[in-house]
């Protein structure tokens, strides 16, 4: 119980499923706190005890308004871990398969990825990084906080460890760790 009202869980009352025109309100809802994919909004409708045909109906109706796009919510989401917390393709693609983004999405965002040029949606903003080298740079960077690369054995597989858990592969962490210590004995100089 919050504050002082009770849910319809705690009284053990059972609710109608919504209709459509309430779940056009819960969808909304959820879709404005950030993007979602489809497959979350579905669970979420389902969650709230909607009908198939009502489901169906609802996630079709907020598609059409623009407002559910499975590509745009991948770009969304590689465009914040980018931002935020530099993670690996392997990862990002795990965290949005986990959320239901189908495989022909992740393959269209890989392939966009894998092309020379920076992604249009990424045009704008230059300071994100494009590539996976970038990526790791970015992680590496963070991590470290400004730190130099450790030149214990110990401490630089334990950096490496720390970025394939990111989602980089091994060669690539190796890369980034090769790169940001040679930057380091460069400052020295």
């Amino acid at each position: 119980m919050v504050g002082g009202r009770r849910s319809a869980r705690d009284t053990g009352v059972r609710r109608e499923p919504p209709d459509a025109e309430a779940a056009l309100e819960i969808a909304a809802r959820f879709l404005g706190t950030r993007p979602r994919s489809r497959w979350e909004v579905e669970r979420r409708l389902r969650r709230a005890g909607a009908e198939e045909e009502v489901i169906q109906a609802t996630l079709e109706r907020v598609a059409s308004l623009g407002y559910l796009d499975d590509a745009e919510f991948a770009r969304w989401w590689q465009e914040q871990r980018d931002r935020h917390s530099p993670r690996g393709r392997r990862m990002v693609a795990a965290e949005l398969r986990q959320r239901g983004v189908p495989r022909e999405v992740l393959e269209a965002l890989a392939d966009e990825a894998e092309d020379d040029e920076r992604p249009s949606w990424l045009a704008e903003d230059a300071d994100l990084p494009s590539t996976e080298d970038e990526r790791a740079d970015a992680a590496l960077e963070r991590h470290l906080r400004g730190r130099p690369v450790p030149a214990d054995r110990a401490a630089l597989q334990r950096l490496g460890m720390y970025l394939v858990r990111r989602g980089f592969d091994p060669e690539t962490a190796r890369a980034a760790i090769r790169r940001r210590g040679q930057a380091s004995a460069d400052e020295d100089d």
